[in-house]
């Protein structure tokens, strides 16, 4: 948009459900559905899904989240930790959850109790989940994840012949094995050699294995690679940033098809608006110095929220329409903008960080690229004091 006629454009409105914060995340649960109906095309109907629902649903908020998509029938739900699935588990769900993480002893009991699938990556590990799966009515499945490079967890795949038949060994009607899965540590890269050498070291592994492959629930894509191979889709697939809107191989953004639709947007309210003379300066540092005279905006919002303060002075925001730069340090509460080629702007208008205002729209990833990180990381760092709305149904701002 031409910065002189910005001050036609009329100004975003705030949420009238959120009147009075300062800033907040709007959550579009319409494109998050989308999203996951895309990937259930792109996979087909022979490959389950696991949205990952872990860290808050991606800081989305994990009720709401599990809420959205239980409707859309997924095999089940994947968490960190055994307090994430216990917490899906008092919403009500019966489905499968899965806990990705090793879990500590003392989490095994907590997590025996609200019926979680541990993912197994040590023996020591299995023996404590085989104690509790004895005194557990109807006992305990679990699943075992094989490292084939990631390296953080999951049993070596080379020593498959000594791992396998030591858990075969432990297994009863109460300890029952149910999964295998394996993690991409590359797949959103523009090579798939490694990707596809892992893949190899986990078919080899599934061939070792004692008990029948047809009793296993297979898994090993993320967004990134469920999207690109269909051979790595296996018996199912665990969709992450891709639900949220998030780009899941930033890098070939062109080759992903279809690409995501934008789930979050972050928003603030200009608080103050004032004009200021050449060589004022601004922010800890004075790290911008005013050119010639200006109009400057401060907004509600800071790294205390999650905006990120390295994008002082190289990110934007939008405001009535206009893409206008975030100037100065990032405070921990406040930032500011410089309003000059937006002249109708005033305090109480709506300031877009992440998401569309008007013709202009300021994306994940574009936030991620200029803050020297990942959308994954973005968006999970945006704040708890920030208020998440949700998006009435066909809102398309």
């Amino acid at each position: 948009m031409n910065a002189s006629l910005a001050y036609t454009t009329p100004p975003l409105k705030p949420m009238s459900i959120n009147p009075t914060a300062r800033a907040w995340v709007e959550v579009d649960l319409d494109a998050l559905r989308a999203n996951f109906e895309s990937i259930r095309r792109a996979v087909g109907p022979g490959t389950a899904l696991i949205p990952m629902v872990k860290a808050d649903a991606y800081g989305l908020g994990c009720d709401r989240v599990v809420r959205a998509l239980e409707p859309l029938a997924p095999w089940g739900y994947g968490v960190a930790t055994a307090e994430e699935g216990i917490r899906i588990r008092e919403l009500g769900v019966s489905r499968p959850i899965l806990v990705f993480s090793p879990l500590l002893p003392e989490s095994i009991e907590a997590a025996a109790r609200a019926r979680l699938t541990a993912c197994i990556s040590d023996l020591g590990e299995l023996e404590h989940l085989a104690a509790v799966a004895a005194r557990t009515p109807g006992g305990l499945d679990f699943h075992v994840e094989v490292d084939t490079g990631m390296g953080r967890a999951g049993f070596r795949w080379h020593a498959v012949d000594g791992w396998a038949p030591a858990i075969a060994a432990r297994l009863s009607d109460e300890l029952r094995w149910t999964g295998v899965f394996t993690h991409f540590y590359d797949a959103d890269a523009p090579s798939l050699e490694p990707s596809l050498e892992q893949w190899d070291r986990f078919e080899r592994t599934l061939e070792r294995l004692p008990v029948p492959r047809e009793s296993l629930l297979v898994h090993a894509a993320r967004s990134a690679a469920a999207l690109r191979v269909r051979t790595f889709n296996a018996d199912a697939v665990r969709p992450g940033i891709y639900l949220y809107g998030g780009h899941p191989a930033p890098e070939l953004r062109e080759g992903i098809v279809p690409p995501p639709r934008p789930v979050v947007s972050l928003r603030s309210r200009l608080l103050l608006v004032r004009d200021v003379p050449e060589g004022a300066t601004v922010g800890y540092g004075a790290t911008h110095v005013a050119s010639a005279p200006a109009r400057w905006g401060t907004i509600g919002i800071g790294y205390g929220d999650g905006l990120r303060r390295s994008l002082g002075n190289r990110g934007h925001a939008i405001v009535r329409g206009v893409k206008v730069p975030l100037i100065g340090r990032i405070s921990m509460d406040l930032s500011v903008v410089d309003l000059t080629a937006v002249p109708g702007a005033r305090v109480g208008d709506v300031v877009t960080l992440i998401g569309t205002d008007g013709d202009v729209t300021i994306s994940l990833e574009d936030v991620a690229d200029l803050a020297g990180t990942i959308s994954y990381e973005i968006l999970t760092g945006l704040a708890p004091r920030l208020p998440r709305v949700e998006l009435p149904h066909g809102d398309d701002r």
